[in-house]
């Protein structure tokens, strides 16, 4: 589809903006010599491999596309607007509530529309992301996120 195309185009753009941005931090004489500047790199290499992996996916795909009807375009529309109103909250609201707090009702509204029914691997699958990813991130790699409404 058309459509696809463009998203693994745009997702390809986007991913070369950020490894150009990351290439842009400065760097320092002293101290580590990959400095802040070695994970940004490394994100934008692997965003700039998942794009063109994206892009590839849509090249193969059958040319031969069907309109959708109307409605379901409309639901489409309706869902990405959804999702990216559901996103804004939680950024919005991300160093009130805090990283755990705000990242378990995220994803878990977010898995109940697109996994709709499966109660047990969505809460599953929320929790352990949200749990696994706080203490790397804080406790291993020593980032700080806000506690919010759980003060530990």
């Amino acid at each position: 589809m058309m459509i696809d195309r463009i998203i693994g185009a745009a997702a390809l753009l986007l991913a070369a903006v950020y490894l150009y941005a990351t290439a842009q931090i400065p760097t320092l004489e002293i101290g580590d010599p990959l400095g802040p500047k070695a994970f940004p790199i490394l994100l934008g290499i692997v965003l700039i491999a998942a794009a063109i992996l994206l892009f590839s996916e849509t090249l193969k795909a059958d040319p031969v596309t069907v309109e959708k009807p109307p409605a379901e375009s409309r639901r489409h529309l309706w869902l990405i607007g959804g999702v990216t109103a559901w996103t804004a909250l939680y950024f919005g609201l991300f160093d009130r509530a805090g990283y755990l707090v705000a990242t378990v009702v995220y994803l878990l509204a977010m898995t109940a529309v697109f996994n709709p029914g499966k109660w047990v691997a969505n809460v599953l699958t929320t929790v352990l992301w949200a749990v696994g990813s706080y203490v790397l991130f804080v406790k291993i790699l020593g980032v700080s996120l806000p506690a919010g409404l759980l003060s530990f």
